[in-house]
């Protein structure tokens, strides 16, 4: 229950996030009329067990969550197209390149490819931040959030743009959210401890 809470609240946020460059409609795929999620691509795991490895994954004692962590990380890295692993490997060579345009030519090709496929979405979202585009980035991450409400890496992302944008208490929400999945994130932590002495000090 708790993931479809998280994911309400990140969804509702993402519309409210500016376009802090030049829109560009030819690299963002449109909406679609019914804005639902395409199935997951490429997995293998049953249901039942990737629930098993996020309840492992949220808790805060014993080191059994960093195996629960991996192995879902391995989950969602699986696309089932040897043609979507290859658009991902160009898509982030043409970021390691400083290539932002590249990076979202690649990878918009991708998410055509394969819309299932939270990771192509979720690295998109991080060639358009990169290059400055938080409007087309959130509503990539709103798909990253419809495809797999629990992706934290996108939730944190999430946060971190509000935070740059000055939204500390919607930053504060996004951050929560994403350690509500998993605990375990320093830079979420470390978002969580720096708002919170932002509001007075008040502690975490």
């Amino acid at each position: 229950m708790i993931h479809i809470v998280v994911a309400a609240y990140a969804l509702m946020i993402v519309p409210a996030l500016p376009i802090a460059g030049p829109a560009r409609a030819q690299d963002a795929a449109p909406p679609s009329a019914t804005d639902t999620a395409p199935a997951p691509t490429g997995r293998a795991m049953p249901a039942g067990e990737m629930d098993d490895l996020f309840a492992e994954l949220a808790q805060t004692e014993g080191e059994g969550w960093a195996a629960a962590e991996s192995d879902i990380l391995r989950e969602w890295s699986r696309s089932g197209s040897a043609v979507a692993d290859l658009l991902l490997k160009r898509g982030y060579a043409a970021l390691d390149a400083g290539d932002t345009r590249g990076a979202i030519g690649h990878l918009t090709a991708l998410t055509e490819h394969a819309p299932g496929f939270a990771p192509g979405w979720a690295a998109r979202a991080e060639a358009f931040y990169l290059g400055g585009d938080l409007g087309p980035a959130a509503d990539d991450l709103r798909r990253v959030l419809l495809i797999e409400p629990r992706y934290w890496p996108a939730l944190t992302q999430l946060a971190t743009m509000l935070e740059e944008l000055g939204r500390d208490r919607a930053a504060l929400k996004a951050y929560r959210a994403s350690l509500a999945v998993n605990p375990h994130q320093v830079e979420a932590e470390e978002g969580v401890a720096r708002l919170r002495q932002a509001a007075e000090g008040t502690p975490v």
